[in-house]
């Protein structure tokens, strides 16, 4: 009789943003002073919170803002926790001049650390919000607690490197992450030989494929799982560009890529499967200081998704892909109501349509089905 495939199980979610206002309801928070061109202080964003929900207890447990998701992953105990980190963590006041500048204080770093975070992509367009001594100061942050981090670093090769996850069992995820210009990634955060910064790609030609191509094969040994997770779009909209479309579909035909793991967008986008591949365009916002901002309401970014993809270890293909909704509210997550739920559900939905896949509820669990 032939051996069942061996499987792993990953748990991957858009921007997790622990800084500005939610740094200062965690134990340690930093100086609230901000630069926007409303905003000088971090606790206003606080206030905005607890205008629009009432109040937000102070200091919070660093597990606090994880709210149920803390339950729904160790319930899954997924074999890789993926996450987009879009704060620098760090306590440097040498503010980029950049208007919006995120940023967590490293005595705050166990709340990431009691999620269980495996890995941290960096590549995006807030990691060096503090300048190069913040990003440094985040990479040995993340590096004492054990956190690996892909997409940034002290030069271009530490940049490129993946992130390398062990599977119980025999077994490897290989995270990859990537930034890019129409995400806010400025071309000059472009890490270089003896410059730190992040893995940086200008556009999405076939040239950029191939340089990903050859990243991925100094690295990629057979049986490995290969994620790229990359920065990408704007914050607002459901479009996928044809660009986005076509260069996810080169990642998995010629790099090798089993996993896209798009983020930027502040509310979830489609998901497509490719050649039995995942493409995960957008998947959100997953925590954020963001409630009481009014103008993208019609958007919902405070519904998100966790995404429990399930992949052959063997091929990389894609088994089964289960979300979770969750609800942000007083920069926690929780469950939401059902009219919520059920609002996310169909609009993820909409949008997978016109890629082959679509959104359903089975047996109360909310599942991927793709042709």
């Amino acid at each position: 009789m032939a051996e069942p495939a061996r499987t792993c199980t990953l748990f991957l979610c858009g921007d997790v943003m622990t800084g500005r206002g939610v740094d200062q309801v965690l134990p340690h928070p930093c100086r609230p002073n901000l630069y926007e061109r409303v905003v000088t202080s971090a606790l206003e964003y606080v206030a905005l919170a607890e205008h629009a929900y009432g109040p937000i207890p102070r200091p919070v447990d660093p597990a606090y803002v994880w709210g149920v998701a803390l339950a729904e992953l160790e319930r899954r105990r997924p074999d890789a926790r993926i996450i987009n980190l879009e704060t620098s963590v760090t306590t440097s006041e040498a503010a980029a001049p950049k208007g919006i500048n995120y940023r967590m204080n490293p005595a705050n770093v166990s709340v990431l650390s009691v999620a269980g975070i495996d890995c941290a992509a960096l590549a995006n367009n807030h990691v060096l919000d503090w300048g190069p001594s913040g990003l440094r100061e985040t990479l040995d942050t993340l590096a004492r607690t054990g956190i690996r981090v892909a997409g940034a670093g002290a030069t271009r090769a530490e940049a490129e490197a993946p992130a390398i996850i062990d599977v119980s069992g025999g077994g490897r995820v290989l995270v990859f992450a990537f930034g890019a210009p129409d995400s806010g990634v400025p071309s000059d955060w472009a890490a270089a030989a003896a410059v730190p910064g992040v893995a940086w790609i200008g556009d999405y030609s076939p040239r950029t494929v191939g340089r990903v191509r050859a990243i991925v094969a100094a690295a990629k040994h057979e049986g490995d799982v290969v994620v790229v997770s990359i920065h990408w779009g704007s914050n607002w909209g459901y479009e996928i560009s044809h660009e986005h479309r076509w260069f996810a579909h080169q990642l998995i035909e010629r790099a090798g890529v089993d996993v896209v793991h798009g983020h930027s967008s502040h509310h979830v986008k489609a998901i497509e499967v490719h050649r039995g591949r995942a493409i995960l365009y957008g998947c959100g916002d997953f925590l954020n200081d963001y409630e009481g901002i009014h103008g993208a309401e019609d958007y919902r970014d405070d519904l998100t998704m966790m995404y429990f993809p399930t992949l052959d270890l063997a091929s990389g293909e894609l088994r089964a892909l289960e979300m979770v909704p969750l609800l942000i509210r007083n920069f926690r997550l929780q469950q939401p109501g059902q009219a919520d739920a059920t609002w996310l559900r169909e609009t993820l939905d909409r949008e997978c349509r016109p890629l082959g896949s679509g959104v359903a509820e089975r047996n109360g669990r909310v599942m991927l089905q793709w042709r």
